[in-house]
């Protein structure tokens, strides 16, 4: 009934509300959020922070087209063992951040090489961002790459019945929103591949669980058009309901998933997090919760909080998939 409901609203307000605000539809990358630059900006106050470094070689593909929006191809990157396991491993996709406006799939290479040493099948994906299009579009394409994935499990010994949907920032609200929408028919991509969309955990790192919740950053007035204005292409005045659906929290119920947080110590980064987990709770799915005390927001692509973000994770698979082999 709940999903019937936002669907009922989703094309009501398409008819009732204001146009978007289209200004931000650039069709420019927008490169403000990079590596680089968030170094420079974390050291001022974590002077000592340094970038991961592996020694593992894992097998790596590049520039993999998983879907064609109609006007570009989409790739990922692919990330996994030479010796392919006995049995078939979970596959983890892992999806970046920067505000659903900036950032890259090459974000989180060095997370998919640690993770794929452990044993998993990894996919960085690129998402259409608020420069090309509103949401849902990066929604429905993350689901597209579960089903690329799906569809080409037997080449990365993939199994199907384990797919981890993991993100960080922006990413991790995506993560979370694609994990609380199995079969939510607005969310579904259109693509030729006949692979079920569903995924089987989320791994949400410091992304927002609300952009309506009292301690979301949405919330409070601002004279500026921020990052979630200009993916909606609504403020929260012109089309609440868009912002509401557009939270996972909205969507948490008893068909929610096994749930890991890596949380900063920036407090705004959770909004709607423990109202969530009451959910999770009471309908008795696992979840986990480890917070890193006096970290920045970007925490998991630097040192020293990389490698617990990485034995963090794939403590949490091992316990949401015992029977995986690793």
């Amino acid at each position: 009934m709940k999903r019937t409901f936002y669907i009922v609203c989703y094309l009501l307000l398409s008819l009732a509300v204001t146009a978007q605000t289209v200004n931000g539809i650039t069709n420019v990358p927008d490169t403000s959020f990079n590596l680089t630059k968030e170094m420079e900006k974390v050291k001022k106050q974590h002077p000592s922070i340094s970038l991961p470094v592996l020694t593992t070689t894992v097998v790596e593909e590049r520039n993999l087209n998983y879907i064609n929006t109609g006007t570009r191809n989409l790739q990922l990157d692919a990330f996994y063992l030479k010796q392919k396991a006995k049995r078939k491993t979970p596959a983890i996709i892992i999806i970046h951040g920067g505000g659903w406006r900036s950032g890259n799939r090459t974000q989180h290479h060095t997370l998919a090489q640690a993770l794929a040493a452990k044993g998993y099948a990894c996919f960085t994906p690129e998402y259409r961002l608020s420069t090309e299009a509103f949401y849902p579009a990066a929604v429905q394409d993350i689901k597209a790459a579960v089903q690329w994935i799906k569809n080409n499990a037997a080449k990365y010994a993939v199994d199907t019945t384990k797919i981890v949907v993991m993100g960080f920032s922006a990413g991790g609200q995506l993560a979370a929103l694609v994990g609380n929408t199995n079969g939510y028919q607005p969310f579904e991509p259109v693509t030729k591949i006949k692979a079920s969309t569903n995924v089987h955990a989320i791994v949400d790192i410091d992304g927002t669980l609300s952009f309506i919740h009292p301690q979301s950053s949405e919330t409070k007035p601002s004279p500026t058009i921020g990052a979630s204005e200009y993916w909606l292409g609504y403020n929260t005045t012109e089309n609440p309901e868009l912002w509401k659906e557009a939270s996972p929290l909205s969507h948490a119920g008893v068909n929610s998933l096994p749930t890991l947080f890596l949380n900063s110590s920036v407090e705004r980064m959770h909004a709607g997090r423990e109202d969530y987990i009451k959910i999770l709770q009471q309908h008795k799915i696992y979840t986990e919760v480890h917070e890193f005390e006096n970290s920045p927001h970007s925490f998991c692509l630097f040192e020293p909080w990389f490698t617990p973000t990485v034995n963090y994770i794939t403590s949490f698979l091992q316990n949401v998939f015992p029977d995986a082999q690793h």
